[in-house]
């Protein structure tokens, strides 16, 4: 066998062997980064796990509770007298008793007075 003859069935075996290995190769890669997202999202959840679990245990106290319940529901105990205080910008009005207002001259967007001003 000539050497031109060697050379390119050396060059078809290489070849082969690359095509061969290409496939799995992606694959053991692609394989490899989603385990890397797996693992990390599982420590995310083992954290997120770990602080729930230090919730249900400081709900376990019931002073814990009872400032839960005052602050989120608002209880009072009996012969307590509740005081809310309401802040201007805590209340907002309703649409409803807003009065309706007339767009006036000036209320119009610079484009559409320089429009009323071109076409008379």
């Amino acid at each position: 066998m000539s050497t031109t003859r060697r050379a390119a069935v050396l060059a078809i075996v290489v070849c082969a062997l690359a095509f061969t290995l290409a496939v799995p190769l992606r694959t053991y890669l692609s394989q490899r980064s989603e385990i890397a997202e797996q693992e990390q999202r599982q420590s995310e959840l083992q954290k997120e796990v770990a602080e729930l679990q230090a919730r249900q245990a400081a709900l376990n106290d019931p002073a814990q509770v009872e400032a839960e319940a005052r602050r989120r529901l608002r209880y009072v105990m009996p012969g307590e007298t509740p005081y809310l205080v309401q802040l201007p910008q805590d209340t907002q009005q309703n649409p409803q008793q807003q009065p309706q207002q007339q767009p006036g001259p000036g209320d119009a967007a610079w484009y559409e007075q320089l429009w009323s001003t071109l076409g008379g």
